[in-house]
Formats: C-alpha cells, structure tokens, sequence
C-alpha cells in the first residue's frame, strides 16, 4: 500500500517526490526519523490534487516549511509530507509585497531591507517560510507578523482558494487563526511595508546580528525559543533558576548560553529533544506554578 500511493502521487505528475526522506535534512534540530515520502507542489493546482488523492487514500499528510518548529521522532512518520518550496513567487509593488508560502523569511527580510523596506527587520533572524511564519505569527523585537500582512491567500478545507484578510487572521502574540484552523493552508501572503533609510535599516540588522551572536547558541542546531515568555516574566529565566541549564538528555542539552534553547549537541533523536522539554515544563509548573507554552511541534 505505501509503494502504492507513492506510485499514484507520482502519476499525478504535479512535481517533486522523494520516498523515505530522512527528516534530519528537513529540521533544524537535524532531528528524526524517515517518512514514507515528501512531495513538493509546482502549484497551487497540483497542491489541491494531492490532497484530494491522499484524502480519498486516507493517508495522513502534513505541510512544513524549513522545519524549524517541528520535533519528529526517530521513527516512521507513516505519511505525506509536503513542502511548498516552490511557491516563491515574489512581487513588489511600491509598498506592497506579494509573496509566495514557501519564499524564505530571512532571505525575504534581507532581500527587502537591502533596498530600503522597513519593517520587517525582526525576521533577519527567524528560520522558517513566509507560510509558517504567518501560521505561528513569527515575531522578535516586539514585532511580528500581524503588523505587516494585510492578507493572506489560503486553501481552505473544501478545498476552495480564498483570500484571509489581517482582521480574518485574529493576530495575537504567537498565534493566528490558522493555528486554529490547520486545514486552512496558506500559499501568498501580502505584506505592506514602507521605505526607510537603507543605512539605518541595515545598521540596526547588523546589531541586532550582533547580539544574537552573543546571546543565542547558534552555533548549534535547534529551533529557537522553546517557549513563549509568560506574561510579565521570561522564558529563559524561569528555567535558568529551576537550574536547567546545561541539563542533558541524551544528546539534547539545555543552552548554557540562553536557557530557552534547547540544542542538539550529539545526535539527539527527537525522543531526546521532547523528553527535555516535557520535563522542563513540568518543573516550571510544579515550582511556580507556570505553565509555559510550547512553541514547538510535537510530531506524531
């Protein structure tokens, strides 16, 4: 049956397919198992077309984008993976950016910084695409995505295409209501932006760079904060005082250098990385009685 729907998604002959992809290419904790195949769309036809098929098959499937927020385990992840890679269209006009879902956040902020867009400087440091970005409502800065989209292009369930307006997104701090409506699949967004002065644009990128550096294991692989700050407090802080950081589980570690990183220091398997969290979580609960948020995806 697996050969069989492999087999059948390849005859649809709407792009890329890979079978038994191993998932540490595809995340940034380089964390994980197989999965039985990855397709990548041409467009947003072909997109609708397997989702029909993989639908009618019963077979599970997922979008992701660079998987920087998605912990596998080191088993089979016994369905579809699909990324949107080549939905990069990219047009600007005048204070109005069109992109696709799978364009990259960072190569975006640095494209359109570099010719003098501001606002979308906190995202020079976030991994991932426009489309998980607008999903999670990336943000850094005491900035983030829902000030800047005006609207979104999405498939919804019955598998119409649709346009989301900001108000429609229900932006709030690391949420949006595509997050609560994941059958919803964002492929465009539209983001208005305005000009700036390039040299200040661009100092302000190179400091924050900078601090990043020197606050952040980025020399690791991982996928940035593991929890959202509860109110009035901070993430990083809860867990450097309930004394984790430089705590291990297997070949996952608490960061030394910022305590709501967890790092893959030697071949961490997803099981690692998870257990490490839950356990944090746990703590932080029982001894202030705060329960952290994760941001991360626990994929089954």
């Amino acid at each position: 049956m697996i050969m069989n729907i492999i087999e059948k998604i390849k005859e649809l002959n709407i792009g890329e397919v890979i079978e038994n992809v191993n998932l540490t290419s595809y995340t940034t904790y380089r964390a994980g198992g197989t999965a039985l195949g990855m397709v990548f769309p041409d467009d947003e036809i072909g997109l609708i077309e397997l989702i029909k098929l993989l639908r009618s098959e019963n077979i599970k499937y997922k979008i992701i984008g660079r998987g920087s927020n998605l912990i596998f385990n080191s088993g089979l992840y016994n369905g579809i993976l699909i990324k949107l890679d080549h939905f990069d269209n990219l047009v600007i006009d005048g204070n109005e950016i069109t992109v696709g879902a799978g364009y990259q956040l960072i190569k975006l902020a640095t494209r359109l910084s570099r010719i003098g867009y501001t606002g979308l400087e906190f995202a020079t440091g976030i991994p991932g695409t426009i489309g998980g970005a607008v999903f999670m409502n990336a943000g850094a800065y005491k900035s983030d995505m829902g000030y800047i989209v005006s609207k979104i292009k999405v498939i919804t369930p019955d598998l119409r295409i649709k346009e989301l307006t900001n108000r429609d997104l229900d932006f709030h701090y690391r949420s949006s209501f595509l997050q609560k409506h994941p059958d919803y699949i964002c492929i465009e967004a539209t983001l208005l932006l305005h000009k700036g002065d390039v040299d200040e644009i661009m100092q302000l990128i190179d400091d924050r760079r900078k601090r990043r550096i020197a606050s952040q294991p980025l020399e690791y692989p991982s996928a940035g904060s593991v929890f959202r700050n509860p109110e009035g407090d901070y993430a990083g802080r809860l867990i450097e005082e309930a004394g984790f950081k430089g705590k291990k589980e297997g070949g996952a570690m608490v960061s030394t250098k910022h305590a709501n990183f967890v790092i893959n220091v030697d071949h961490a398997t997803g099981e690692d990385i998870k257990k490490l969290i839950l356990d944090i979580q746990k703590t932080i609960k029982e001894k202030y009685n705060i329960e952290l948020k994760i941001e991360q995806e626990f994929v089954e």
